[in-house]
């Protein structure tokens, strides 16, 4: 008995630039590839060691000593939060055909997506024929944890823990989950426009970067800032957490290949020299303007080069990448020390300075640097300028309507002297010692 196919088609970000109607969108179950489906698989869960671990190490050493379970638990919780929410609605209505701005409802609790068999559905992708789809499904929602778990540096050591996952929850699928169809769904509009975004350049760092800020200036200040120090807690666990991410990475941005190929080899390489770059060119230019080279610049660094070569690793040589690198490690130190404290936000632990600016600056450097010999065409650096704006609008707009509803049902931030005491204590009953 033959299988019944079902085409979800889509304009992935490592296929888009590809020439999709080349690709054989219907494929047997013979063809699903061992390599390909391990490698994205690996690929997953490297995604997922981003967040739990990495980013919650990273974020929790740059916190007080107050504030460090607090600041981990938030990763960890709207870890769990999303892969929820992911299966039940947000899948669907990121990655199936509707219209151009949202999916459709085929795959709420992921109807139709079982261990196949001989009678059961294969949903195949062009251009990633070789994997199944519970795979990609999973690869996705990995996607999806961080760019949530990102936002909640921007506002530590002052949000509630219930404030924190009803946003992140609500801005998952308002906020998230609309712009990953706009840009890499099978009918998404900016995809058909021809925006360029690899693996997640416009859809993570720009969103979750322009979503903390707005939530740094609706939340305010934390108490002393400015007046006071308030010194990381502790920067090995920093260190520990930015390797971790620099590790998880190579998931994250040669994993969106969806197959074990020549594009995934280039976007590890890609990925590891823009890093290098912007690494060595914040603590470069920490000296430039009379610091030390600090450890917490050599990871904000490496960071900054991360977020900025996601959205061209795929696209563009490794030439091209150090450029990337070395231009995001400089902006982004502006962006993280200087430009806050001139406007007079208080961004924690620089979301926006890093994801936020970073995002930005990749997605528009990818138009600048794509390599037609990689991609097989060019790009629009007005097509690039675009998604960038409309990102930007988008989050700013959705995210300042959602924290105002969270803040009439829960409040968003503790009070004054629970901040005080520390958010370990008074919202998880428990102390660092």
């Amino acid at each position: 008995m033959k299988r019944q196919l079902l085409t979800l088609g889509a304009l992935l970000a490592p296929t888009a630039t590809l020439a999709a109607e080349t690709a054989d969108w219907v494929r047997p179950m013979s063809e699903i590839s061992a390599g390909d489906t391990a490698w994205v698989m690996v690929s997953a869960l490297l995604v997922l060691f981003m967040t739990l671990p990495g980013l919650a190490l990273f974020y929790a050493g740059m916190v007080r000593k107050k504030n460090v379970l607090a600041t981990m638990v938030q990763s960890i919780a709207v870890a769990c939060l999303i892969s929820l929410l992911w299966i039940c609605f947000g899948y669907s209505l990121a990655f199936t055909s509707n219209n151009g701005f949202i999916g459709g409802t085929e795959r709420f609790f992921l109807s139709g997506l079982n261990v196949f068999t001989e009678s059961e559905q294969l949903t195949i992708f062009p251009g990633a024929g070789t994997i199944p789809e519970s795979v990609f499904m999973l690869f996705q929602m990995a996607f999806a944890i961080i760019a949530a778990a990102i936002i909640t540096g921007a506002f530590a050591e002052r949000i509630k823990f219930s404030a924190i996952l009803l946003f992140t929850g609500l801005w998952s699928l308002l906020i998230y989950v609309p712009t990953a169809h706009w840009v890499w769904g099978p009918d998404g509009w900016l995809a058909a426009d021809g925006v360029l975004d690899y693996a997640g350049g416009t859809v993570i760092h720009i969103n979750a970067g322009i979503a903390g800020l707005v939530g740094a200036i609706m939340l305010g200040k934390r108490i002393g800032y400015g007046k006071e120090a308030m010194p990381p807690h502790n920067l090995v666990l920093t260190l520990i957490g930015m390797s971790m991410l620099w590790i998880g990475w190579f998931g994250f941005n040669a994993g969106s290949a969806l197959a074990a190929d020549g594009r995934a080899g280039m976007a590890m390489a890609t990925t590891q020299v823009a890093t290098a770059s912007a690494a060595l060119a914040w603590i470069l230019t920490e000296r430039l303007f009379g610091h030390k080279p600090s450890a917490l610049g050599l990871a904000s660094g490496a960071i900054a080069g991360l977020v900025a070569i996601t959205p061209a690793a795929g696209f563009v040589s490794v030439q091209s990448a150090v450029a990337i690198g070395l231009i995001s490690g400089v902006i982004c130190f502006w962006g993280a020390t200087k430009l806050k404290y001139w406007l007079g936000y208080d961004d924690s632990l620089d979301a926006f300075g890093i994801h936020g600016i970073g995002g930005i600056i990749g997605a528009i450097l990818t138009g600048v640097f794509v390599s037609t010999d990689i991609t097989g065409g060019g790009a629009s650096i007005w097509v690039q300028v675009q998604s960038v704006l409309i990102t930007i609008a988008y989050s700013a707009v959705g995210s300042a309507i959602l924290l105002f509803i969270v803040d009439k049902i829960t409040g968003l931030r503790v009070e004054k002297d629970e901040e005080r005491q520390g958010l370990d204590v008074v919202l998880h009953g428990e102390r660092v010692e």
